[in-house]
């Protein structure tokens, strides 16, 4: 119930089609299981879960996407 409570909070603090740009954005993303979408200018590229993140990327179905590259878009509830 905690869990699920928790998990809630995380999803209601971030709006479907909110851009994630702050390390902390991805640490949440993560931690609550929230799936994102990314975006190479205005084409979707990939839909799905964090694995990881760095300065410089961020890591979604084994693929590593370059974070000055590409847009980040905070799926709640997908």
């Amino acid at each position: 119930m905690a869990n699920l409570m928790f998990q809630e909070t995380a999803e209601a603090v971030y709006r479907n089609g909110q851009l994630l740009y702050d390390d902390q954005h991805f640490t949440d993303h993560i931690e609550h299981h929230v799936p994102i979408q990314i975006y190479s200018a205005k084409e979707h590229k990939d839909i799905g879960f964090i694995e990881q993140y760095c300065p410089n990327f961020v890591k979604v179905n084994h693929v590593l996407y370059n974070r000055s590259q590409f847009t980040f878009i905070s799926r709640p509830g997908y």
